[in-house]
């Protein structure tokens, strides 16, 4: 984990992203990062270059040991005949 480094705002409104932080997130020129603030903290994170690739496979144990089939069937289903 990297921690303990400061950076200096400039006039322009701009940072530097510290080397130890840039080797260690692999961050290259021209990588684009997603700014957000939780709680008062400024969090930098890589943009994925594919967003599909990226967030493949998230939140895996909420489907564990469900028949996703016969679940999208079923969502199918309530669609079409609640219109109408």
């Amino acid at each position: 984990m990297v921690s303990g480094v400061t950076v200096k705002v400039s006039s322009r409104y701009q940072i530097a992203v510290p080397r130890v932080a840039r080797e260690h997130l692999r961050i290259k020129k021209g990588d684009r990062l997603l700014v957000d603030v939780q709680d008062g903290v400024l969090v930098l994170l890589p943009c994925p270059q594919d967003y599909a690739d990226r967030l493949a496979g998230l939140h895996r144990e909420v489907w564990a040991g469900l028949d996703t089939a016969a679940y999208l069937q079923g969502e199918r289903q309530a669609w079409t005949s609640s219109s109408g």
